[in-house]
């Protein structure tokens, strides 16, 4: 630490300077080695969690805009802690860059294809969405992962199995992020352009990026219907992804006013809490039962 005692009235406000500035950067030291001892010990938490079965997947479903029929589910992954359950953005901000990304990623990657394993019989046209972070995505190891899965399960029909990945990621990695697009749909797999409409520039790389599906980031939906703005970036979204040949997926549709609107100008599927929240694999099959019945 350094300080000039001719900026001060006196030596007792300088040794008072002096003082106040030690003890925040003892404070700053000792909340940086707080911080690394909490995020190596959730990481052991975490490795130790996908050992013993702690992780689960939520299905929210995913309707046509026009029907209301159910086309398909994102998967959510889930903590089940034991001391209590874990949202994603309690554990995976903290794991990135470390091997366990890949581990989750794995991990997710399997379970879907063990769903789509078991749905081949009762709802063989049921798609599922996956969540896929961009450290799996850039290195390129997710081509990997499902055909490794594909080994596992020979039967599933890879065009069910939808892979989202981060417009933001897809961007910062263009070449890359092209290339395992393109490899995934040799595979059969879908692509989706998740949380679109946050990227600075997105309209630009609407046209360049081979996606499958673009999901309209849930902020500018769920101010749509009182903010001009929003309503307008959506309204763009859905007219240039469909003239691009797209499939457009809005997500935060919390109201019946929401799936009105979206479906007047034309968006083609629908996922939010004004359809159904998150559930597990029972809820849903029950869920699933009773909008069939509808």
């Amino acid at each position: 630490l350094t300080i000039y005692l001719s900026s001060y009235t006196c030596k007792a406000d300088a040794l008072r300077c002096l003082d106040c500035r030690f003890i925040r950067r003892i404070e700053s030291q000792n909340a940086a080695g707080f911080l690394f001892k909490f995020i190596q010990q959730l990481r052991k938490d975490v490795a130790h969690g996908l050992k013993n079965n702690e992780f689960v997947l939520e299905l929210q479903p995913q309707v046509d805009a026009q029907s209301l029929r159910l086309m398909g589910v994102e998967a959510l992954i889930r903590w089940n802690h034991p001391l209590g359950r874990r949202m994603p953005d309690a554990f995976l901000p903290y794991i990135i860059d470390s091997t366990l990304e890949h581990d989750i990623d794995e991990w997710v990657v399997h379970q879907a294809f063990m769903l789509l394993n078991q749905w081949q019989h009762d709802a063989p046209d049921l798609c599922i969405s996956i969540n896929i972070t961009p450290q799996t995505f850039a290195n390129q190891s997710l081509i990997a992962m499902l055909d490794s899965a594909r080994q596992r399960y020979p039967a599933v029909n890879l065009q069910r199995l939808h892979i989202e990945v981060l417009e933001s990621a897809a961007i910062e990695e263009l070449q890359v992020a092209t290339d395992v697009m393109k490899a995934c749909q040799t595979r059969g797999v879908h692509v989706a352009l998740d949380d679109f409409g946050t990227g600075y520039s997105s309209l630009t790389y609407l046209k360049s990026l081979p996606a499958d599906i673009v999901k309209i980031d849930r902020s500018f939906v769920i101010d749509m219907l009182d903010n001009q703005d929003d309503l307008a970036i959506v309204e763009s979204v859905i007219y240039l992804a469909k003239r691009f040949g797209k499939t457009v997926v809005a997500e935060g549709v919390e109201t019946e006013a929401h799936i009105e609107a979206l479906r007047r100008i034309g968006c083609n599927v629908l996922q939010g809490y004004g359809i159904a929240k998150p559930m597990a694999l029972e809820r849903f099959t029950e869920w699933q039962c009773q909008a069939e019945a509808l």
